[in-house]
């Protein structure tokens, strides 16, 4: 469904739309949404209008959790056995050996055109920070920043292993996230002076003013629970920036009430989490000739319960660490919905995909509210399970009012950078 729109002033009727983004109870709900000058307004007399017939209508996503630098290399570097260790190894490789600023630039931009196509208008990349690529991501990630400005907004977090973190290297690391309005992350592994680890991080990042982005536990191992040591160092310094930690898969496997009581430190920390679903599942668990008996999701009901925030992101994209996405957010919820059993919930996690993410990252919210940017994605869909159904590869996608040209980037594009030597 390519939705075809007079000009000037319009009234969608008859739109479905989750009762939460209006302030309503229930599920979803019928209301009008009026559009002037790339705005929503309240409908009025004279309007034209067009009868959406139950249609369901979304704010444009946010997608807090990807990786840019990363995605497309699938062809040039596989994952050789679909491991976790296979992907360090496997992106570890191409990233010395290919990741130029235009090789970078093609495969962001790639991403990128491709996110704007399915309906997203905010994201936050991870970008490899290990020297010497952080002197190449970060400059080029400012330039990408600004090109695309006004179409997707953008922010970058660094991503290092905790073990870089009290060599001097990380320091400078730091300055340069500041002086590019970024967030300070980190990935968090089992190390034993941790705890001054963490508490110097902190200190690193709130003497410049940045929040914090974790990848933490990214692991079926029970004993590993660096989540927790983030929260109490956190608590312990009294770092009053946001926090955020994705992954968190051990939780899952740990005993109850270890994993409870972790979620209650989160809780008193103000960490939010992001859960990245259909990585987790890729990677986790995998053993030769054995089917996985793990999902690797982290524990997103109890985290809620506890009044953490949840959301659901994208995460890798036919890279080593993910065969497969296209940074699609109607596939995330989709597979999140499965893969969790958001359904017979709560009615209202498709916040998980737009104003939670939103407040973790201080994007402008989403929202149909009158006033509100006409940024909208329309599906043919009338209900969850209808949208749940299908790829919704039909989807119109509006921005300020207008649909876009919804055509994919072709993969041949990147075919130059997949040929290795």
């Amino acid at each position: 469904m390519t939705l075809a729109l007079p000009d000037g002033r319009v009234v969608l009727r008859n739109a479905n739309v989750p009762a939460c983004l209006i302030g309503g109870a229930g599920d979803l709900v019928r209301v009008d949404l009026g559009l002037e000058g790339g705005k929503l307004v309240a409908p009025a007399p004279g309007m034209a209008e067009v009868d959406l017939k139950g249609a369901m209508v979304l704010p444009a996503f946010i997608d807090m959790h990807t990786h840019l630098d990363k995605g497309q290399i699938w062809g040039r570097s596989p994952n050789p056995d679909g491991t976790f260790l296979g992907a360090l190894e496997a992106a570890g490789a191409d990233r010395e050996r290919h990741w130029s600023a235009e090789d970078v630039r093609r495969r962001m931009d790639f991403a990128l055109r491709g996110a704007f196509a399915h309906g997203t208008r905010a994201i936050r990349t991870h970008l490899d920070s290990i020297p010497p690529q952080d002197a190449i991501s970060w400059p080029l990630f400012a330039e990408i920043r600004e090109e695309w400005a006004g179409r997707i907004d953008l922010q970058a977090s660094s991503l290092a292993g905790c073990d870089l973190v009290l060599d001097p290297a990380f320091e400078a690391l730091a300055d340069r996230v500041a002086a590019h309005r970024g967030t300070l992350g980190l990935f968090t592994y089992p190390m034993p002076d941790m705890p001054d680890r963490l508490r110097y991080f902190f200190r690193l990042a709130a003497d410049r003013g940045l929040d914090a982005d974790f990848h933490a536990d990214e692991t079926m191992d029970p004993s590993v629970n660096t989540l927790a040591q983030i929260a109490e160092a956190a608590i312990e310094t009294g770092f009053q920036g946001r926090i955020v930690a994705g992954h968190c898969c051990s939780l899952s496997t740990m005993p109850e009430g270890q994993a409870l009581r972790t979620l209650d430190l989160c809780a008193k920390a103000g960490i939010g989490i992001v859960s990245l679903p259909m990585c987790n599942l890729y990677l986790q668990d995998r053993h030769p000739a054995r089917t996985p008996r793990n999902r690797g999701i982290t524990l997103v009901h109890e985290a809620r319960a506890r009044g953490i925030p949840v959301a659901f992101a994208s995460d890798n994209t036919r890279d080593p660490f993910y065969a497969y996405g296209d940074l699609d957010m109607v596939e995330v919820l989709r597979e999140a919905t499965r893969i969790a059993h958001l359904d017979h919930s709560a009615t209202d996690w498709v916040q998980s995909v737009l104003t939670v993410p939103a407040a973790m990252c201080a994007f402008p919210a989403p929202s149909l509210a009158p006033g509100a940017p006409a940024d909208l994605v329309i599906f043919r869909a009338r209900t969850w399970t209808e949208l749940f159904s299908r790829p919704q590869s039909d989807r119109t996608v509006l921005r300020a009012g207008r649909p876009i040209d919804r055509t994919l980037p072709d993969y041949a594009e990147l075919d130059d950078l997949m040929r290795t030597a």
